[in-house]
C-alpha cells in the first residue's frame, strides 16, 4: 500500500473536491466581483448573483494571493443567521448555478465531470489503501531504516534510490491541481482504469508491435529509441519494433484497419515484455527506469480537460522543437545553473490507411532524468498540501529553520526563474512551467541543485521570431508550435509565477508562517537582477511594478467546454511589486457591509 497523507491533514475525496471547487471560486469569480474577506480564522465569499455566502476555514493568515482553506465549508442559511456544513455537491451545485447567471450560458456536463473527479479520487484513495507507514520500494529505508532527507540522516543514495524517490513523487500527486473543477476527472470506470494510475502505483511492461518496413512512420533521431530497443522482445525479420500502452491497444483493437494489419502481418502483436514502466503524473507518459527515457503515448481516454492523443502535428512538432531548442538550452544551460530541457529526439507509429491509428499509435521518446545532478523531484510534490509524496517542503531537513528556509527559497528561484524568463525574452521561446513540467534535483539535505523543464507540447515559439525556421514545415504544425507575444507571456507567467512559485512559496509559509512577504521579496530581487541585464523591458518593468498577474481560467473553461489552448486568464495580486499587504481587513463597499449585517 502507499501512503495517502500527512498526520497533520488527511487525504479525502470530499474535502479536496470541495477545497478544488472553493478554490476556483475565490480565484475566478468571486475575487474579481470584490466579494471576498478574510474574517475571524474564515475566509468568506459571496456568490452575488445567487446572494450565496460561503466560508472556509483559513489554516494560517493570508498574504499574497494564494489562500490556504480547509474543511469544514459552510452556508449561511438565509434567514436563521447560522452556518450550516455544505458538501462537495452543493459547492457544485452552487457553482454551475452562478456561472449560468454570470454568462449566460448553460453547461449540464459540468456537475457530471466535478462527480467523475471525485469518483476517480476516492477510487485512487480507496486503492492505496489507508495511511501507513512507507512501503518497502521507499529508497534508502530498506538498508538505513530512515526516510530519504529525514533530518539529522544522510543516506548517501545510490542511482536506483534515486529513481525510486523520484519515481514516487511523480505517483503521489493524488488530488491534483488545487484551482481545477474537476482535477481527476477520467473517462470510464476505474476497474479499466486503475491497472494503469500512476496514484495507484501502476507499474507494468509494454506492449511491444513489430511493423513492417513499409508501413513503419518515424521521425527525428532514429537512434533515440536504441536504449529501450535492447531490452524489448526481437522483432521479425523485416520489422521495426514500436512500443504501445496496454491500455491503448485495448481501446483501439476495434479498429478494422488495425485488424487486418494484424491479420496481414503488417503488424505484429508481440505481447508485453521487457522491462517495467511507471506511469508518470500525467498518466499517458511511462518512465521506464532500465533505459532512462520516458515515452509518451497517445490515450483515447479523456483526462481532466481532453482526450490526451499524439496528433500528427504534434509528432512532427516535437522533434523539430527538440532540434530547434538545443542550441537554445545550451546556453540557458550555461548561464542558468545548469538548467536542461529533457529531449524528446524522436517519434514513431504505423503508416495505415487510418489516421487515427497514426496518431493513436505514435510514442514520443523523451530524454531520462539519471544525468540530473541530484535526486530527482517533480516540483508539484515540494508544493502538495497533503502531504502524499516522498518528500514535501516541509520534510526537508534544510528548510527547518527560517534561515535555512530561505536560503533554500532563494536557491529553488533562482534555478527555476530566470531561464524560463530568458527563453521567453531572449530567445522567443515559451517554456510551460507549471509544478508538473518542472523536475528539481536536490542533494541529499533536499537543497535544490538543477531544474529541468520537460515536455514540449505546451512549449511554443513566439510567432514572427522564428518564421524562417519553421518555413519548410506543414501550415498545421507550424500553427501549432507558436503563440503571439501576448498568448506566449502570459502563458509564462501564469505557469511560473501563479502556478509554481506561488505555490512552493505557500508551502514555505506554511512552515514559517512569518516568512512569506520575505519569500516575494526574494523573488522580486531574483527577477530584478535579472531585469538588470535587460535595461528598459517593458514588461519586466511592469511585473516588478506590480501589474496583476494572469491566472489560467480553469473554472471557466471548463464551463465553455473549450480547448485549452483558448484558455482565458483572471487578473490576480501581484506580490512582486510591493510587500504583500496583509488581508485581514480588506476595504469593501457598503453594500457588502450591509449584506454580512444583514445575514
Amino acid at each position: 500500500m502507499l501512503p495517502t497523507g500527512s498526520a497533520d491533514r488527511v487525504l479525502s475525496a470530499d474535502d479536496a473536491t470541495a477545497t478544488a471547487l472553493f478554490n476556483c471560486l475565490v480565484r475566478e469569480v468571486c475575487a474579481p466581483d470584490h466579494q471576498v474577506w478574510p474574517r475571524g480564522g474564515h475566509l468568506l465569499i459571496r456568490l452575488p448573483r445567487l446572494d450565496v455566502l460561503l466560508r472556509a476555514r483559513l489554516a494560517r493568515p493570508p498574504l499574497g494571493f494564494t489562500y490556504r482553506l480547509t474543511a469544514p465549508y459552510q452556508e449561511l442559511r438565509a434567514g436563521s443567521g447560522e452556518w450550516a456544513a455544505v458538501d462537495w455537491r452543493r459547492l457544485a451545485e452552487l457553482v454551475a448555478g452562478e456561472l449560468e447567471l454570470t454568462t449566460g450560458q448553460a453547461n449540464p456536463e459540468f456537475v457530471e465531470q466535478v462527480t467523475a473527479s471525485h469518483t476517480a479520487l476516492a477510487a485512487l484513495l480507496a486503492a492505496r489503501g489507508p495511511a501507513a507507514p512507507p512501503p518497502p520500494r521507499r529508497p534508502a529505508e530498506d538498508r538505513d531504516g530512515v526516510r530519504p532527507f529525514a533530518r539529522g540522516s544522510r543516506p548517501a543514495l545510490t542511482g536506483d534510490d534515486r529513481c525510486a524517490v523520484y519515481l514516487a513523487s511523480e505517483q503521489s500527486l493524488v488530488a491534483g491541481h488545487r484551482f481545477h473543477p474537476s482535477p481527476k476527472a477520467r473517462q470510464g470506470k476505474p476497474e479499466e482504469w486503475l491497472p494503469y494510475a500512476p496514484e495507484a502505483g501502476a507499474r507494468f511492461p509494454l506492449r511491444w508491435l513489430a511493423v513492417r518496413e513499409e508501413v513503419f512512420a518515424e521521425g527525428g533521431d532514429a537512434a533515440g529509441f536504441a536504449a529501450l530497443e535492447a531490452l524489448a522482445p526481437p522483432p521479425p525479420p523485416g520489422h521495426r519494433l514500436l512500443p504501445a500502452h496496454p491500455w491503448q491497444l485495448s481501446l483501439l483493437a476495434g479498429r478494422p484497419v488495425l485488424r487486418r494489419a494484424l491479420e496481414s502481418g503488417l503488424l505484429v502483436d508481440l505481447g508485453q515484455g521487457g522491462p517495467e514502466a511507471v506511469p508518470t503524473s500525467s498518466v499517458r507518459t511511462l518512465y521506464v527506469p532500465a533505459a532512462d527515457v520516458f515515452c509518451k503515448f497517445s490515450l483515447d481516454m479523456r483526462i481532466t480537460n481532453c482526450v490526451r492523443k499524439n496528433s500528427w502535428y504534434e509528432l512532427t512538432g516535437a522533434v523539430t522543437l527538440d532540434r530547434l531548442l538545443r542550441p537554445v538550452f545550451a546556453e540557458l544551460g550555461e548561464r542558468f545553473g545548469g538548467c536542461r530541457l529533457l529531449p524528446e529526439p524522436a517519434y514513431r507509429s504505423v503508416h495505415l490507411a487510418d489516421r487515427r491509428l497514426h496518431e493513436g499509435l505514435g510514442v514520443i521518446l523523451r530524454g531520462g532524468v539519471r544525468a540530473l545532478a541530484g535526486t530527482p523531484l517533480v516540483a508539484a510534490v515540494l508544493a502538495d498540501p497533503y502531504g502524499t509524496g516522498p518528500v514535501s517542503v516541509a520534510t526537508l531537513p534544510c528548510t527547518a529553520d527560517p534561515d535555512g528556509a530561505l536560503a533554500w527559497w532563494a536557491r529553488y528561484v533562482a534555478l527555476v526563474a530566470p531561464p524560463a524568463l530568458d527563453a521567453y525574452l531572449t530567445h522567443g521561446v515559451v517554456l510551460e512551467p507549471h509544478l508538473q513540467n518542472v523536475v528539481v534535483a536536490v542533494d541529499e539535505t533536499g537543497m535544490p541543485t538543477q531544474a529541468a523543464f520537460r515536455d514540449l507540447e505546451g512549449t511554443k515559439l513566439v510567432a514572427g521570431r522564428w518564421d524562417a525556421a519553421l518555413a519548410g514545415l506543414p501550415g498545421r504544425v507550424r500553427e501549432a508550435l507558436t503563440y503571439s507575444a501576448e498568448q506566449g507571456w502570459n502563458r509564462v507567467v501564469y505557469c511560473l509565477l501563479v502556478n509554481h512559485l506561488a505555490e512552493i512559496a505557500a508551502a514555505v509559509a506554511d512552515r514559517h508562517p512569518r516568512l512569506e512577504a520575505e519569500l516575494w521579496r526574494v523573488l522580486r530581487e531574483c527577477v530584478a537582477d535579472y531585469a538588470r541585464g535587460r535595461p528598459g523591458d517593458a514588461r519586466l518593468r511592469a511585473l516588478l511594478a506590480g501589474v496583476p498577474l494572469p491566472a489560467k481560467a480553469n473554472l471557466r473553461v471548463r464551463w465553455s467546454r473549450s480547448a485549452d489552448r483558448a484558455a482565458g486568464y483572471i487578473p490576480v495580486p501581484n506580490p512582486l511589486g510591493t510587500a504583500p499587504h496583509d488581508r485581514a481587513a480588506p476595504p469593501r463597499t457598503p453594500a457588502d457591509a450591509e449584506l454580512i449585517r444583514r445575514r
